[in-house]
């Protein structure tokens, strides 16, 4: 079954099956979306608007239950940054959509009216049904109407009220395993573009399908052995399957890089109460749904994500990661996991970003708008995000917006786009891939925390950064993991031997990195024909000149340094 590129245009609710392009062929999930934006969408274009495309596109692994490798990349031109965008997320979705031999679903158009839809996808075809009585439900109770309508067997895509109501902060959900909605493509407003489509959700029954064709089956199965096989055996694998992303909170903690009482420290001194570690022991010890190990996709082996339980045993929210720890935790100064893992459902059930917001609400905080450490104050922030008040719309684009808006300097984003968990100044290899990627500030764009170098010096963050970034756009490009390479890195040569088994092709071990550059060229070329420029490759200057304790650290990496990362 040769794969198919699917166009669904929501105006006029028609849709058509393409063959793949030449040019497309050897791509797949963040650089097909890369070659997709540059090939179909004006960069110039209004990113809410008709000439602007929303596309779901598996990685080149996906599809046939590998270990961390079934990942779905989403992207378009970002409402919050005016870039390119690609957001990746766990779950069904990518599995669903390879299953059916799609390489890529590209929504298009815009309809002119305000009735909003379902898409149900099959291997029978396309169908459009209306969503008019799921209109201003939270995911959690959409999802379930959706699973009894169309049975338990599909993926679905769906937003929230954010974005229904266009927020740049709302990201897109995607079911797990379970059939619960807490995989979120949450970063750069794509919620907001599809929310912009009139789409609720995406409904996509893959009980007609099949797992990809491969073209050397016994190769395929020795070099998933053997990839699986390092994965497994991989030190790092059994920390992230015991505490998963939250043990990053004592690292940063001891890197002096925590984002604290909105970045203005780098050390928390409540981390141990919201550690990975203490995370594990309470879940633990509190039971019932509780369970520190728990995988976001199919097949894992890693078990990296979490079901965060309350004192009851009964889930309070799916996962509780470490992003969201820093950001709306030790960021708004809250050492209790019980209240971050609140805001946590609360935002997820809105469809939205937690770093995004809780950047947000770090900036409110310094605009004198709820006082660190008050969580109370907090969600009654985010009710009126819920709300569609003009505060809550005013949060709900981001931190950059809320910025503006209350007269705060000490914003944390670049190209409009919210800091993750990392203060760039103390650990300044992710300094530079916040600076300079062309995503916006995001650690899954070149996280370098565990490099064996002196974080706080400026001497080879660039060239650090650079590696890092390139090796990423790979990873996102086949759909795996980030901790995935913790097996291919130790199974040398098991990448190409995948890609070789599955099509048939001829690559040797340097494909990741040859997939990556042409990833980030791709998406550089859509940032330039769009009007970013080299001034746009910068953290805020506050960091520059604000020294963050305890290390007193600034973020001093040259310019010469950043306009270079890219010139390999």
């Amino acid at each position: 079954m040769k794969e198919k590129i699917l166009r669904i245009n929501t105006a006029k609710r028609k849709s058509q099956k393409d063959s793949v392009p030449e040019t497309w062929q050897h791509l797949g999930g963040r650089g097909l979306l890369a070659c997709i934006l540059v090939d179909e969408v004006p960069a110039t274009c209004e990113p809410l608007g008709a000439k602007n495309k929303l596309i779901f596109a598996p990685g080149l692994m996906v599809g046939h239950r590998l270990s961390s490798c079934d990942r779905i990349s989403i992207g378009g031109k970002s409402p919050l940054t005016g870039g390119v965008k690609e957001a990746n997320a766990g779950g069904t979705t990518g599995l669903a959509i390879a299953q059916l031999g799609i390489k890529a679903i590209i929504l298009e158009d815009k309809p002119i009216n305000d009735a909003w839809q379902i898409i149900h996808i099959s291997a029978e075809g396309v169908k459009f049904e209306s969503a008019d009585e799921l209109i201003g439900m939270g995911v959690y109770e959409t999802a379930p109407h959706l699973l009894e309508k169309y049975g338990k067997k599909v993926a679905i895509a769906l937003i929230g009220q954010g974005g229904e109501m266009e927020l740049s902060a709302a990201g897109i959900q995607n079911l797990d395993k379970e059939g619960i909605p807490s995989r979120m493509a949450g970063r750069g407003g794509l919620g907001a573009l599809m929310g912009s489509k009139r789409i609720k959700a995406i409904v996509i029954d893959f009980s007609g399908g099949k797992k990809p064709s491969i073209a050397d089956q016994p190769a395929f199965n020795a070099a998933k052995k053997s990839y699986t096989k390092a994965l497994i055996g991989h030190p790092q694998t059994k920390t992230y399957h015991d505490y998963g992303t939250a043990s990053m909170v004592n690292m940063t903690s001891y890197f002096g890089s925590i984002p604290t009482r909105g970045f203005s420290e780098g050390t928390f001194e409540g981390a141990e109460k919201i550690s990975g570690e203490n995370m594990r022991e309470t879940l633990l010890e509190r039971g019932g749904e509780s369970n520190p190990s728990h995988a976001c996709m199919p097949a894992c082996t890693i078990q990296c994500s979490n079901i965060y339980g309350g004192e009851d045993g009964k889930t309070l929210v799916s996962p509780l990661e470490y992003e969201t720890i820093g950001l709306l935790g030790s960021n708004l100064g809250i050492d209790d996991l019980d209240t971050v893992a609140r805001l946590n459902w609360e935002l997820n059930d809105l469809g939205l970003d937690t770093i995004e917001i809780g950047a947000a609400l770090g900036v409110a905080a310094q605009a004198g708008l709820l006082d660190w450490n008050d969580g109370t104050r907090a969600l009654q922030l985010v009710s009126d995000i819920k709300t569609g008040s003009p505060l809550g719309r005013i949060l709900g684009n981001g931190a950059a917006t809320t910025g503006k808006v209350l007269g705060v300097e000490r914003v944390p984003v670049v190209k409009g786009q919210a800091m993750p968990a990392y203060d760039p100044r103390a650990i300044k290899g992710t300094g530079v891939t916040f600076a300079t990627s062309p995503q916006g500030a995001d650690h899954t764009c070149g996280l370098t925390i565990r490099a064996k170098i002196k974080h706080t010096e400026p001497e080879g963050q660039a060239e650090l950064s650079r590696g890092s970034q390139i090796n990423m756009a790979g990873f996102d490009t086949l759909g795996a993991c980030l901790f995935a390479g913790f097996g291919f890195a130790a199974a040398t040569g098991s990448i190409a031997a995948l890609l070789n088994a599955r099509y048939g092709w001829d690559v040797d071990e340097n494909i990741l990195q040859e997939l990556g550059k042409e990833t980030l060229k791709l998406e550089r070329k859509f940032n330039r024909l769009a009007g970013f420029t080299p001034a746009d490759d910068r953290l805020p200057e506050w960091m520059t000149r604000e020294t963050l304790p305890p290390t007193n650290a600034v973020f001093d990496v040259s310019d010469e340094d950043l306009d270079n990362v890219f010139k390999w």
